[in-house]
């Protein structure tokens, strides 16, 4: 229903924009991605997961990568867990072919982003989403993120959007609180924040959930939040955003997946390095990352210096708060 504040979520509420684990030598670790699902979905209480998106690294990875990534984490949580497929690129036909081959490797759903670079107009937008839209069967998330492709989808184009049945949903890091409620009244777009500051505020004007980034990290205490708030236990959730406020700005202190990457590996979970023209986490960034965890009540390897490298297997997570994973 139109305007409803019961949330409508198609792919669940609590969803990670996922990291693609690489081995030393740059090549993707496919093993390492199935563990990696398996712990966002089992231990992070994630409903979903966004494969081969900008925090997957997709602009560096080959279509023959991003099919093999995505039929490893279907195989293994995809009977548990939705999974959206990143297939947005500033080529139409280039995103069909991706929208088609997630199609066939068993994706749930597909994620395509605001065509970058090129600074289309808006028709030219309507004309692109649309076509991928009608290229399969899969629903789709829009995602719209103008800091990063210069463009914005517009509330009206949104509005045009959301006619098509198979556009469902949108992924909403335009940070505009007041254009992200004008397109939720006038349509049954589910609306998921992207930008992970602004979890607790994007609920309160009716989103359906959240797509994060620190759902690597901290994904069953954003699930309690959502949790909370829907429970009407308001005071709660804001406790949490409160507490968690240090882990968003701290993984957001540079690219999101350098600092992601960095945090896994010092848990050793599967991460590894990124591809350039990315570049790992320096020693200073990860002592800032500990001092940032440690704020939030999430505490790393035990006896470490801050300037000490941390083997991928080495560790484990200590948890220091209540009902964490």
């Amino acid at each position: 229903m139109v305007g409803s504040t019961t949330p409508n979520a198609p792919f669940g509420q609590m969803l990670t924009a996922m990291v693609t684990p690489m081995h030393e030598n740059g090549d993707v670790d496919y093993d390492g991605a199935a563990r990696l699902a398996t712990y966002l979905v089992d231990e992070q209480r994630n409903d979903g997961l966004v494969i081969n998106g900008t925090t997957g690294e997709s602009p560096t990875t080959s279509d023959d990568e991003k099919d093999r990534l995505v039929r490893s984490v279907v195989e293994a949580v995809g009977d548990r867990a939705t999974i959206i497929a990143g297939v947005g690129t500033n080529d139409t036909r280039h995103s069909i072919e991706l929208a088609r081959a997630a199609e066939r490797a068993g994706a749930h759903g597909l994620l395509t982003v605001t065509p970058y670079y090129n600074k289309p107009p808006q028709e030219g937008l309507l004309r692109h989403f649309t076509a991928i839209a009608d290229a399969t069967e899969l629903p789709v998330m829009l995602y719209d993120i103008p800091g990063r492709t210069g463009v914005p989808i517009a509330s009206e184009t949104l509005v045009r959007l959301a006619e098509h049945p198979r556009i469902v949903a949108n992924k909403d890091a335009k940070d505009d609180l007041g254009a992200s409620s004008w397109v939720m009244e006038r349509t049954d777009l589910a609306y998921y924040c992207g930008s992970d500051m602004l979890n607790l505020p994007m609920l309160s004007i009716g989103a359906a959930g959240f797509v994060s980034v620190v759902g690597h990290i901290v994904g069953a205490d954003l699930h309690e939040l959502i949790d909370a708030y829907h429970g009407g236990d308001v005071a709660r959730a804001l406790a949490i955003h409160r507490r968690l406020t240090p882990v968003y700005t701290g993984i957001f202190r540079t690219q999101g997946v350098i600092t992601t990457k960095a945090v896994l590996n010092m848990f050793g979970l599967p991460g590894g390095a990124v591809r350039t023209p990315l570049a790992d986490a320096s020693f200073e960034l990860q002592a800032l990352l500990r001092e940032d965890l440690a704020a939030a009540g999430v505490k790393g390897p035990i006896g470490l210096a801050p300037h000490q490298a941390v083997p991928a297997s080495a560790v484990g997570v200590e948890r220091l708060t209540e009902g964490s994973a």
